[in-house]
């Protein structure tokens, strides 16, 4: 995937997994790193299932981000 698709990805499920988690959105710079984070644990944790990753900018991709950012939001809480 080409960085726009990546930063792309992360700002949109970035967006929804604050919105789920928190209520509010994380910012900009945030949710951008939030997506792109989730995006690899996600793909990490999807891997373990036996189900493929971010394989690019789909819907499929997307719901993977989306439940990765809300599992790293999820763990900040837990640990903050």
């Amino acid at each position: 995937m080409s960085i726009l698709a990546w930063l792309v990805l992360g700002l949109v499920s970035g967006f929804i997994g604050s919105k789920v988690v928190n209520r509010t959105g994380s910012g900009l710079v945030g949710d951008i790193v939030l997506g792109i984070v989730g995006a690899f644990v996600g793909g990490f944790i999807f891997n373990l299932f036996g189900a493929s990753g971010v394989t690019g900018l789909n819907p499929y991709s997307l719901i993977v981000a989306v439940i990765g950012s809300v599992v790293v939001l999820g763990a900040f809480h837990a640990v903050f």
